[in-house]
C-alpha cells in the first residue's frame, strides 16, 4: 500500500494558537497566564533645513518596550506564588517586611499585617539627628532578604514563550529583563473568574521564530513520513 503523502502547505506554513504556547519564567511554567502582549516604540524625529518643506532625514533615538500580563487567580496571587515557589527575594527594609514574608516564602501561620516596627532600645522620639551616629553601628542590620508581597518588588526576570503544535512544529520567543510596573485586579458578582493583570517594561525582545523540532510532521491520514 503506498505511503500517504502529506500536503506541502501543511509542512510549509505552521501556525500556533494560544493553547499551543506556554509561558515559562525561570524554570517554572506560568500556568495561570491567559495573555501576554508587548509593544515596541522608538523615537524618530524628522530633520528639516531651510529651503525644503520635506524632511531631509530622520534621526533615530530611544527605544522603549512595554506590555501587559493577564492571569487567572484561583485561591492565591498567581504571579507572586510563582516567585515564592522559585524562592525569589529582594533586599527589603526591615521596618517594612511583613512577618509572613520575613523567612522567604510566605508563612500561612503568621498574623497578617502584624507590626514589626518595634525597638527594644535606641534613641527617644525627641532625639536630634546629630545623635544618630552614636547609635547606628550596623548599617547592614537595617535591611534583609525578603519574599515580595507586591508584584513591583519582584526583581527583573525573563519570559520564554514556547510553542508546539500538533504537527510537531515548534517556536519560541523571549521577553528579557521584565520589570513589573502597575498591577490590578477586581472581583464582581458578574464575573465567573478572578483575573489579575500587570503592565511591564522590558529591556529586549527576541521575536517569535521557528526552532528545530525532534518530531517528524505526521501525515494527516495517520501515516508517518
Amino acid at each position: 500500500m503506498p505511503q500517504p503523502i502529506q500536503s506541502e502547505i501543511s509542512r510549509s506554513y505552521n501556525s500556533f494558537a494560544g493553547s499551543d504556547i506556554k509561558a515559562v519564567i525561570g524554570q517554572f511554567q506560568f500556568a495561570e497566564l491567559q495573555a501576554v502582549s508587548y509593544a515596541i516604540t522608538r523615537e524618530k524625529a524628522p530633520i528639516y533645513t531651510m529651503g525644503s518643506a520635506d524632511p531631509r532625514s530622520y534621526s533615530r533615538n530611544k527605544r522603549g518596550i512595554a506590555g501587559n500580563l493577564i492571569w487567572i487567580n484561583f485561591d492565591r496571587h498567581a504571579l507572586l506564588n510563582l516567585f515564592h515557589k522559585a524562592a525569589g527575594t529582594f533586599v527589603a527594609d526591615t521596618d517594612e517586611i511583613r512577618p509572613q514574608f520575613a523567612g522567604g516564602a510566605p508563612d500561612a501561620n503568621a498574623i497578617l499585617f502584624q507590626s514589626s516596627i518595634v525597638r527594644n532600645s535606641g534613641l527617644s522620639i525627641a532625639a536630634t539627628i546629630d545623635q544618630l551616629d552614636t547609635v547606628v553601628t550596623d548599617v547592614y542590620g537595617m535591611n534583609r532578604l525578603s519574599a515580595p508581597w507586591y508584584s513591583d518588588q519582584v526583581l527583573p526576570f525573563d519570559i520564554t514563550l514556547a510553542g508546539a503544535n500538533e504537527y510537531g512544529a515548534m517556536c519560541a520567543a523571549k521577553i528579557l529583563g521584565v520589570e513589573i510596573l502597575n498591577e490590578g485586579t477586581g472581583i464582581s458578582v458578574d464575573d465567573a473568574v478572578s483575573e489579575g493583570s500587570a503592565t511591564f517594561v522590558a529591556r529586549a525582545v527576541e521575536p517569535m521564530q521557528a526552532v528545530p523540532s525532534p518530531y517528524k510532521p505526521a501525515s494527516p491520514f495517520g501515516g508517518g513520513m
